[in-house]
């Protein structure tokens, strides 16, 4: 059976990721390793990830990285070339996947036509779950590799993006040469790109959770508004440097 690797790319995410650490720690079964990578935090989260790794060391091997540099893709690598396991799972810190998540995982990739997968992500809150943004968000999995690469989509092309909870086989991603460092983001989409050339890309029937705090700060219209201007930029192919103006980091 193959062992699952969880990389965790972090900066200031003391208020999520110990409730994300505990719940990986009940997962069954259990995965081989979680790797915490951290881009140069100014609040708590090293010290809470620390200080869970001294309260789980029984029940999950956690690894805690720094990485020099900040930026999704650049920690994903270093927290994938570090990593033993021979399936990547790239997980945000604000992100809670089912207890049977590493089952999952295993199941879908043991079929040889397909390369990755991810989950349906439902945005939620502490008192509130975000169906209209979700359901958008799932919509776009299917119509923008239609609209934009029809030719990819009917060779099995779906877009998966960060809060879907993307895995796929070491070998695979370091063949594909991991995360483009270049970019601030969209680097998800941009890695389902190579990965199709592997297999197909598969949206699995389960769901995660990630937290809607960047719709609190935006407000519904306005996040739905952001998130179909840059993915129908993207598409055609707009500098994601450009883009990243519209994305700023929400903490």
């Amino acid at each position: 059976m193959s062992e699952v690797s969880i990389v965790i790319p972090t900066f200031n995410e003391a208020s999520s990721l110990e409730r994300t650490l505990h719940q990986l720690s009940i997962l069954k079964p259990s995965v081989k390793e979680v790797i915490v990578v951290d881009g140069g935090s100014e609040d708590e989260t090293v010290a809470i990830a620390k200080q869970v790794l001294g309260s789980l060391n029984q029940q999950l091997n956690i690894q805690i990285l720094c990485c020099e540099q900040r930026g999704r893709a650049i920690q994903m690598n270093y927290g994938a070339s570090a990593a033993t396991g021979d399936i990547l799972c790239f997980l945000h810190a604000d992100t809670w996947i089912p207890d049977d998540a590493a089952a999952i995982i295993q199941d879908t990739l043991a079929k040889p036509s397909v390369a990755c997968g991810g989950f349906i992500s439902l945005m939620t809150g502490s008192r509130t779950t975000r169906w209209g943004i979700s359901l958008h968000n799932y919509l776009k999995t299917y119509y923008a590799p239609l609209i934009f690469r029809p030719h990819l989509f009917f060779q099995g092309l779906r877009l998966l993006f960060g809060d879907q909870v993307m895995f796929c086989r070491q070998r695979d991603f370091q063949e594909c040469g991991g995360f483009n460092e270049a970019l601030p983001i969209m680097e998800d989409g941009d890695l389902c790109l190579r990965l199709v050339n592997k297999g197909r890309i598969v949206l699995i029937n389960r769901i995660v959770q990630s937290s809607d705090r960047r719709v609190v700060r935006w407000g519904s219209l306005k996040a739905t508004a952001i998130y179909l201007y840059i993915g129908v930029l993207w598409g055609i192919g707009v500098d994601t440097n450009y883009l990243k103006q519209f994305y700023q980091e929400i903490r």
